[in-house]
């Protein structure tokens, strides 16, 4: 895919909306106006956004419990994903969900998933059902750093390798496993070097550039889509935030001077910079993309806070099937 001026106003878009979405949600959860936890994706955002798009809406989406800012990238209704997280029958599972089991099958987002690394094998199921129809659609899934130690990545990648699947692995390094650092759970310094050992094809790019991580996908997905396989990719990045929701929680693992560094690189900043030393948007552009996607973020908590809750008598709906009906 050619980097364009329409590509670039595309990513620097579906950034935003995740940011603005996330900082909202962290907002709710901290003021106790929303139930659970949640685990946002700030900082992360070139990740989903580079990745999805370059996908097509036939392609699927296997994800993570840090999973809202692959949906706003896939194009989730914004709406109905504050709703679900509010726990709200207008929310996209009716508010059954919540924030770790979040899908939408009309955008063939496969659900964000409360087991680390839950959601690889069943992408890689997408991935064979792919091949046996024969259709060139592709299934990624996004997990973390610490998703790869245990044993259903393994068992999926190889399956992913053997079988030649269109499937793009796609690991988002933010260097922590909830509150333990990468370095002290793995004995390797770059993850996608696990990739070899399946004979799969792997590249590690800035986590923190929306296009360099474009770039990588785009060949992946290219790759996939023709029928050469599965590809790794190790997006180096960082969530910005406490693992769970916003506040530390009393838990100290990580030195202000570290997230500072961090932030620095915030992917969004990088990308507004060139966005105006290319001259394809101006400062005022940029406001206007921020004002837009917050006045959407914020009819969003309205509907969110407006819609009412399920009600006990749908409290097995959705929930059970038997002999295929529900």
């Amino acid at each position: 895919m050619e980097i364009t001026a329409e590509v670039l106003v595309d990513l620097h878009h579906r950034m935003v909306r995740i940011r603005r979405f996330e900082e909202a949600a962290g907002a709710l959860f901290e003021n106790s106006e929303m139930p659970g936890f949640i685990h946002l994706y700030v900082g992360e955002e070139a990740v989903a956004a580079g990745v999805c798009a370059t996908l097509r809406n036939d392609d699927q989406v296997g994800s993570t419990h840090r999973g809202h800012g692959h949906l706003v990238a896939k194009g989730g209704d914004l709406s109905r994903m504050m709703a679900e997280l509010m726990g709200k029958a207008t929310g996209y599972n009716h508010g059954k969900g919540g924030s770790m089991h979040i899908c939408d099958l009309d955008l063939n987002m496969l659900g964000a998933n409360g087991i680390v690394g839950g959601g690889i094998p069943i992408a890689v199921g997408a991935a064979f059902a792919n091949k046996y129809r024969k259709s060139d659609t592709v299934a990624v899934v996004f997990f973390g750093d610490g998703a790869t130690n245990i044993g259903a990545f393994h068992e999926a990648i190889n399956m992913a390798s053997a079988l030649q699947l269109p499937a793009v692995f796609v690991c988002e390094n933010n260097e922590y496993g909830e509150f333990t650092p990468r370095r002290d759970t793995m004995g390797v310094d770059d993850v996608v070097d696990r990739a070899a050992g399946y004979g799969i094809p792997g590249v590690v790019v800035d986590g923190m550039d929306v296009v360099a991580v474009f770039e990588a996908a785009a060949q992946a997905v290219a790759r996939a889509r023709g029928g050469q396989g599965p590809s790794f990719i190790e997006a180096k990045t960082y969530r910005f935030y406490n693992h769970h929701g916003v506040q530390t929680l009393g838990v100290k693992y990580r030195s202000d001077e570290e997230v500072a560094r961090w932030r620095e690189r915030d992917p969004i900043v990088l990308l507004e910079e060139r966005l105006l030393a290319l001259d394809v948007m101006t400062a005022e552009d940029i406001e206007a993309v921020h004002r837009q996607v917050q006045a959407d973020v914020d009819a969003a908590v309205a509907f969110g806070k407006e819609s009412p809750y399920p009600e006990p008598s749908a409290l097995l709906e959705d929930v059970y099937t038997v002999g295929g009906v529900r």
